[in-house]
């Protein structure tokens, strides 16, 4: 039997949900969520991570964008499908948020150590907005890792977008959900000479 807390709780049954509704956090729910997320771990406090709001202000335009990046990446005209899918994809929750490394390339704390703390910062990010009753999930795709997007987000060519968090409420109640995992099959106790 392991001993549990409600955060240790939250965290085991955590789950992406990939359809989400409103409501959205609202904007004193955000900026809990967005503390939470400037609060991990960071190695020289360096605040490698920097968080991007999307929600109805500016989802259009950012799916003008979506949509001008998918044509500079296909080699054909895109099908009405394709134009269709990358167009919607900031729709699929009340609120998305682009986790992004600001990487200090020539820093003394290494380029992965910087990348991991703004990986921490977007699962902090999930963890806070569930603990408000949000649902979530972590996407990264191709709009992660395209040129156009990231130009467009005033980001360099070191920086990089280690998620696309998008949050709001799952249309059916929330199951809860524990992984069967064997603990025992992913860690182990060192051993001199073994």
């Amino acid at each position: 039997m392991s001993v549990t807390s409600p955060l240790s709780d939250l965290i085991i049954h955590r789950r992406s949900c990939s359809k989400l509704i409103g409501p959205g956090p609202s904007d004193e729910e955000l900026e809990t969520i967005l503390r939470a997320g400037a609060n991990a771990p960071d190695h020289g406090e360096l605040r490698p991570f920097r968080f991007i709001i999307f929600d109805k202000s500016n989802k259009d335009a950012f799916s003008d964008l979506l949509e001008r990046a998918l044509r500079a990446r296909l080699d054909h005209e895109p099908t009405e499908g394709q134009l269709l899918k990358e167009r919607s994809k900031l729709d699929r929750a009340p609120l998305v948020l682009a986790v992004v490394a600001r990487i200090q390339p020539d820093h003394k704390i290494p380029v992965i150590e910087q990348m991991l703390s703004a990986g921490a910062a977007a699962q902090n990010i999930l963890l806070a907005a569930l603990s408000l009753n949000y649902d979530g999930i972590w996407r990264t795709g191709e709009m992660a890792y395209d040129p156009m997007i990231k130009s467009a987000l005033g980001l360099n060519d070191h920086d990089a977008i280690v998620g696309w968090i998008y949050l709001g409420t799952a249309p059916v109640e929330r199951v809860p959900f524990e992984r069967d995992l064997d603990i025992a099959d992913l860690s182990w106790v060192w051993e001199q000479g073994a």
